[in-house]
C-alpha cells in the first residue's frame, strides 16, 4: 500500500504532466493552407513558394500546406483555367481530412480565385475545421469584366465582355471553364442564379443552404483584402463582397447594401455586426504586397 504522502506525490505529478502536455499543445503553432490563383502554382518559388517559406520562418514550427490540383506543378496551372471548381473542393476537403496534421483544425489563405474557392471549402466542409480565412482579392461577388481591362467605358473591353456573356452559363462552359463558374452577369441575374454552378451556390442564390450558412460562420474571423489599384479583377469591390446593383454595370453597391447581406443568406451580416469580418485594404495592383506588409499585417495578426 501508499503512503498518503506517496498518493499526494503522485497526484501533483500526474497534475503537472497534464498541464505541461497541455502547454506543449498550446505551444504548437495553427497550421496553414495555401490556395493559389488563376495561371498560379502551389509551388512556384516566385509565387507561393516564397509566401510559404516566409510564414515558416516567421513562425518556427509552423506546418504550411499549398494546395496542388494535379500531379505535377504543370497539371495545377491547367487546372486553374479547366477543371471544374466543384470537383477540386471535393479533391482538397478529401486531402485535408487525411492530413493528420490538420486534424486539430487550419487556418487558410487564398490567392485571387482561391479565395472564393476555399470559402466554398469551409462552408462545404467543416473537418477539418478552418479556423481562419485570409482572402487576398478573392472574387466573392465574382466578376463582369476581363483581367487588366479596367475601364468600363473601354469599347473594346465591354465588346469582349459581352461575348463571353453569351456563353459563360451555357452548361459544356459552366463546367469545364473555371472563371465561367464565377462570371457574375449583373444584367443576367435571373440566368446567373440558376445556371451558375459554383458561385450562385456558395452564395446561397437560389435557396439557402443552411449546412453552408452554419458552417461560415463557424469562422473565428473571415479577412477580406482588396486592392485598391486592381486591373484584374472587375469590379475590384468583389473582393469585399460588393457588386454592380443589379439590371446594371455602372453603379456599385457595398456587401451591407446587398439582398445577400440585408436578407443574410450566408450569415453575412451576423458575422459583421460580430465583429467577425475584417475588412483590409492596400493602395496596389492584384496581389501586389511586400513582404513587410504581409509579416505585419496578416502573419502576425492572424496566423501567431
Amino acid at each position: 500500500m501508499y503512503s498518503s504522502k506517496a498518493k499526494i506525490v503522485f497526484i501533483f505529478f500526474i497534475i503537472n504532466s497534464c498541464q505541461y502536455l497541455i502547454a506543449l499543445k498550446n505551444n504548437n503553432p495553427t497550421p496553414v493552407v495555401l490556395w493559389h490563383g488563376m495561371g498560379d502554382s502551389c509551388c512556384f518559388s516566385f509565387s507561393l513558394g516564397a509566401i510559404k517559406n516566409i510564414i515558416e520562418e516567421e513562425i518556427p514550427g509552423i506546418y504550411v500546406k499549398s494546395v496542388k490540383i494535379g500531379n505535377n506543378v504543370i497539371e495545377d496551372v491547367e487546372n486553374s483555367y479547366f477543371k471544374n471548381v466543384n470537383e477540386q473542393i471535393e479533391e482538397v476537403c478529401e486531402d485535408l481530412a487525411n492530413d493528420p496534421s490538420l486534424k486539430d483544425g487550419y487556418n487558410a489563405i487564398g490567392f485571387s480565385q482561391g479565395g472564393q474557392f476555399l470559402r466554398g471549402l469551409a462552408e462545404r466542409c467543416p473537418i477539418p475545421q478552418m479556423k481562419n480565412l485570409i482572402s487576398l482579392g478573392g472574387q466573392h461577388q465574382g466578376v463582369y469584366g476581363l483581367p487588366n481591362c479596367g475601364s468600363l467605358e473601354h469599347k473594346a473591353c465591354d465588346y469582349l465582355r459581352r461575348m463571353l456573356n453569351h456563353g459563360a452559363y451555357l452548361s459544356f462552359i459552366q463546367n469545364r471553364f473555371v472563371q465561367a463558374e464565377y462570371w457574375h452577369d449583373p444584367l443576367q441575374e435571373d440566368e446567373y442564379r440558376k445556371n451558375s454552378v459554383f458561385l450562385a451556390d456558395i452564395n446561397n442564390e437560389l435557396v439557402v443552404n443552411e449546412t453552408y450558412r452554419e458552417n461560415l460562420q463557424r469562422l473565428e474571423t473571415l479577412v477580406l483584402v482588396m486592392f485598391e489599384n486592381d486591373t484584374m479583377v472587375q469590379p475590384r469591390e468583389s473582393e469585399w463582397f460588393g457588386f454592380y446593383k443589379p439590371g446594371q454595370s455602372v453603379e456599385l453597391q457595398t456587401l451591407q447594401d446587398s439582398d445577400l447581406y440585408i436578407e443574410d443568406r450566408l450569415g453575412l451580416q451576423q458575422m459583421d455586426k460580430a465583429g467577425k469580418i475584417h475588412f483590409l485594404s492596400i493602395p496596389t495592383n492584384h496581389l501586389q504586397f511586400d513582404e513587410d506588409w504581409l509579416k505585419k499585417e496578416i502573419i502576425h495578426k492572424y496566423l501567431v
